[in-house]
């Protein structure tokens, strides 16, 4: 299985089912085979507050039912409008003498769809309107601009209009004018896929609906600071265009399902960055908000930030997808204690030793690929990133000339220290306390091999593994003991022992310890594999 699916035509119901047990709604009973969730605490005093349309956008549209945003919600299947009469039973059960308006996305089934059924429910004598979302400024030629994500923000403003007991001429008329100003733009890396269909995935492209039609343009971005700009560019210029260089924003930045957390944070910095948050008077939390299935792309929504906008957006309400709303600053930053000796002049040079490191530097970075890929066969495949992080700071400083390479003792304690604070993983502090042991016993008169023997014992006694665990050490304790033959035979040590790791199926340490014995079966450990190119690295003439 490739989804968290039943049967494909079971998803929407179960959607929807999962929404109605959780939150404080009432749903349309099931033989009606009509797909409606609304508030359960409605008393049709106020304009009613309905939206609607296919499924496949959650949490739109069901997630943002509640006091001060919808009152209720129509779905039709995956990308599908409702039917007529599922709409039309909507405003029966919810609207009252105040009134209702339809929020409608600009596409041609639900403009059909919900005008027919206001058609008929303004015949039966219910005050219905119909407001038309069109955000979307992918096409700036097409007659019909769709609507897309912004539509959640209509939800917000209307709903928070009807919550000041507005008439419904006023709320349609100041709504009309808000949706008027939104701009939104999307871009996906992929698209999305159908449930119970085969997967088949495009590339990048600009300018995509929420129904996984084709984007406007393919696009090749090359990290997520192009991707931001490559949509910001256009609504930046169509805002001078309207509003003119100094406007205050709005900002909505929305996942189209598949990014992750991490992706979504990353973006959100670049577009606070790009923007300048001294222009953006609001951002939502960054969410999945109008989702496309598990579309990996995202969308930015950008709305001039009048008084009366930013007062609604901050308006507390009850729908439970509410994402909430920040107001972005510039970061604060707090001064951090560095290490006793951090301010002391760097002690002697020696230039052999600076080549010697360089060397083992230039190894762990090359080497970065083939630790990640080794990695991946037990851990997170980051093992590789993790020394090249560590092996750029000391090479950073070794170019500085801030290590003191001519005197042992200061610099395991100088690279203890760097390695601490810049590696990170289990193997940064495995390494850090390694040489602020072995400088430790440097400063009490040991030599290489004996203060090294010391430093790997303080690394067994924190980290609790031992020589056949498979890790580092497999590589490391057969390299000292033979260092009293000379680096050459070192290395030849070091490498017998990571390639011995490749026979160990079974390891008592590390991420390894979890990982099925199949999984370890002819795979080096990624960190005997690095300690056995450092030494050889350093065993080079």
């Amino acid at each position: 299985m490739d989804f968290f699916f039943n049967q494909p035509q079971q998803v929407v119901d179960q959607v929807l089912g999962s929404l109605a047990r959780l939150a404080p709604l009432v749903m349309a009973e099931p033989g009606s085979a009509m797909r409606i969730l609304a508030r359960a605490d409605w008393h049709k005093q106020q304009v009613a507050v309905l939206s609607g349309g296919g499924a496949g956008h959650e949490p739109s549209h069901a997630g943002f039912i509640g006091k001060g945003m919808l009152t209720a919600a129509i779905s039709g299947e995956v990308f599908a409008s409702p039917s007529v009469a599922a709409v039309l039973a909507a405003i029966r059960h919810c609207c009252g003498a105040a009134g209702a308006l339809l929020i409608v996305k600009n596409y041609t089934g639900d403009r059909l769809n919900f005008g027919l059924a206001a058609e008929q429910a303004r015949r039966e004598g219910l005050d219905v309107r119909v407001l038309i979302v069109a955000d979307d400024i992918a096409l700036p030629d097409a007659p019909r601009p769709r609507g897309i994500a912004g539509t959640v923000l209509v939800h917000k403003y209307v709903g928070y209009l009807a919550e000041q007991g507005l008439s419904l001429d006023e709320v349609v008329k100041r709504a009309q004018r808000f949706a008027g100003q939104l701009m939104s733009l999307g871009m996906a890396l992929s698209s999305c896929t159908l449930p119970g269909h085969p997967i088949e995935r495009r590339s990048a492209e600009l300018g995509l609906g929420i129904h996984n039609e084709p984007g406007a343009h393919q696009v090749q971005p090359v990290d997520a600071a192009d991707a931001v700009e490559i949509v910001l560019g256009p609504l930046l210029q169509q805002a001078a265009q309207r509003y003119g260089d100094e406007q205050r924003f709005i900002v909505m930045l929305n996942n189209m399902g598949g990014c992750s957390t991490q992706e979504l944070a990353v973006l959100a910095d670049e577009v606070l960055s790009r923007i300048g948050v001294s222009r953006v008077a609001l951002m939502l939390r960054p969410a999945p908000l109008m989702t496309s299935l598990d579309m990996h792309g995202f969308s930015i929504t950008l709305l001039p930030a009048d008084d009366d906008y930013v007062e609604a957006m901050h308006a507390s309400v009850a729908a439970p997808a509410w994402p909430g709303v920040y107001e972005p600053h510039a970061v604060q930053t707090f001064a951090v204690s560095v290490d006793s000796n951090a301010a002391e002049e760097v002690g002697a040079q020696d230039a052999a030793v600076a080549q010697a490191i360089e060397r083992i530097t230039q190894a762990l970075l090359v080497a970065e690929q083939a630790l990640d890929e080794l990695d991946a066969r037990s851990g997170d495949g980051d093992a590789g990133s993790t020394f090249a992080s560590g092996a750029r700071v000391v090479a950073r400083q070794l170019h500085a000339a801030a290590l003191s390479t001519g005197e042992p003792t200061r610099l395991c304690d100088e690279l203890g220290q760097l390695l601490a604070r810049t590696m990170g993983g289990s193997s940064g502090v495995l390494l850090s306390i390694l040489f602020t042991a072995t400088g430790t016993a440097f400063a009490s008169g040991k030599a290489w091999q004996q203060a090294l023997d010391e430093g790997i014992a303080r690394m067994q006694h924190y980290g609790g593994a031992q020589l056949g665990d498979r890790t580092m050490l497999d590589a490391l304790i057969p390299a000292v003991a033979a260092l009293g033959q000379g680096l050459h035979a070192a290395a030849i040590a070091a490498r017998n022992g990571a390639d011995y790791t490749a026979t160990l199926t079974h390891a008592r340490a590390g991420r390894a310890a979890y990982v099925p014995e199949h999984a370890l079966a002819g795979a080096v450990d990624p960190g005997a594999e690095a300690v056995a190119r450092a030494f050889a690295a350093l065993a080079e003439t």
